[in-house]
């Protein structure tokens, strides 16, 4: 038994599995895959070549007492994978979508709360919980267990370890783990595999050396990245990275040991 609204836009070869519910205002594009005792409910949108794994709770209302049941969106992109039972919520006024996009992989049980917004090829391990208007990068790892505090922002190419309590901002390029969290180096191999050169790596690591390793302050350190270092599109991406964060970074190395 499949319970599916008429009023749904489903494309023509969507597989659909048994004892699944598809609420009326809901999209899902060719190619996709829904399994068997998936609820889709009002406000979801599925691109094409996804897979919904048996037991996924997709557009649930968010979690949030200031919600005034104000219409709003959880948007999924192509080829993105979302394994069992995860809730995905969808958005509120703050942002009105929750936005997942291109081929990131969503392990079982993960949790995304409303008005979430994570970037492609992005991977959550299971049991990964994000609380809500939280903003992942592209190419991001957060390794399974792991919680993430509401308003946090992840920058591009970050891997986070496995089990991580993560209350601050983490920038990009970087790997973090510890508790408290903590800059553990460059993600190098990550990058390599994503074709940085190792002159780009170098240049990456030299920037974090002054903000996390040397003992400076942030303003400190940004005024010696500023004046020290060359210019580059690193720079300039760590450094509006550093300007945009509400939260403040993630604890350096050397704070860390002490």
């Amino acid at each position: 038994m499949v319970e599916i609204d008429p009023l749904a836009n489903i494309a023509d070869n969507v597989e659909i599995g048994s004892f699944t519910c598809i609420a009326g205002d809901v999209e899902i594009g060719e190619g996709t895959w829904i399994g068997p005792h998936v609820t889709i409910l009002d406000g979801v949108r599925i691109g094409k070549n996804c897979k919904i794994h048996p037991g996924a709770v997709l557009g649930g209302i968010p979690q949030d007492l200031k919600f005034k049941n104000e219409y709003s969106l959880l948007e999924i992109g192509d080829n993105v994978t979302v394994r069992e039972y995860c809730t995905l919520n969808r958005g509120t006024k703050d942002k009105g979508t929750t936005k997942i996009e291109n081929n990131c992989l969503i392990m079982a049980y993960v949790h995304i709360a409303h008005d979430c917004q994570i970037g492609r090829n992005s991977i959550l391990a299971n049991s990964v919980n994000l609380a809500g208007h939280i903003s992942i990068g592209e190419h991001v790892v957060i390794g399974g267990m792991s919680a993430v505090h509401q308003f946090v922002k992840i920058g591009d190419h970050a891997m986070i370890g496995g089990g991580s309590l993560v209350r601050k901002d983490v920038p990009p390029y970087v790997k973090a783990a510890r508790e408290p969290l903590a800059y553990a180096g460059i993600n190098s191999v990550g990058l390599r595999r994503r074709g940085f050169s190792t002159e780009d790596i170098n240049m990456i690591q030299d920037i974090y050396r002054y903000l996390f390793v040397k003992g400076y302050n942030t303003r400190q350190a940004i005024g010696m990245i500023e004046t020290q270092l060359p210019s580059s599109e690193y720079k300039d991406i760590i450094l509006q990275f550093i300007n945009d964060s509400d939260r403040g970074l993630m604890r350096g190395f050397r704070q860390n040991l002490g």
